[in-house]
């Protein structure tokens, strides 16, 4: 089952080195979407984490009756560093490791309308052949200010092919040749 992350995450540096240590320690994917879980469902939670107030072998405590068991040790890590702030990031940079091992490829199609079957395959297909990923997962969002067309961004390419890209470079062009 794929976990729908928010690619869009920009990550520190040390939120970089814990994803990795994260993702390094193999502990099971599903311990992992656990804590993501009980952190999102209980914003209390990682307040009462973050909280300089509050005892650290208290934050241990709740550590150590809440979230899964190969998952503590993780955490009481990043609760005794005060790095609970960076948990949102820790888990983008886990999610980007955990894509680039299984060579997972995510893009993003913003267009006018949605493609159809065929031509999202086409697209994964592509990119899956450009970027030598075994799989392509399109994120669809949709902008009406494109007039038409879609811009495909992967990594850091980016294909244009929307109305409003093509009316922006001829206008470039145009404006060049005075």
């Amino acid at each position: 089952m794929a976990m729908q992350t928010n690619n869009e995450i920009r990550c520190s540096s040390t939120a970089v080195s814990y994803g990795k240590v994260l993702f390094e320690l193999n502990i099971p994917e599903e311990s992992v979407r656990k804590t993501r879980e009980i952190l999102e469902a209980v914003p209390q939670l990682p307040d009462l984490l973050m909280n300089p107030t509050v005892a650290l072998k208290k934050k241990l405590a709740v550590i150590d009756r809440v979230f899964p068991e190969d998952m503590r040790n993780f955490l009481k890590t990043a609760c005794r560093y005060h790095r609970m702030d960076l948990m949102d990031e820790i888990f983008a940079a886990y999610d980007r490791c955990r894509d680039e091992k299984n060579k997972v490829l995510k893009a993003v199609l913003t267009c006018t309308a949605p493609p159809d079957e065929e031509q999202k395959k086409g697209m994964e297909s592509f990119l899956c052949r450009k970027y030598g990923a075994k799989e392509a997962q399109i994120e669809v969002r949709h902008d009406a200010d494109l007039l038409g067309g879609f811009i495909l961004r992967a990594g850091s390419d980016e294909y244009d092919w929307s109305i409003k890209g093509r009316l922006d470079r001829l206008a470039q062009t145009l404006g060049g040749r005075r």
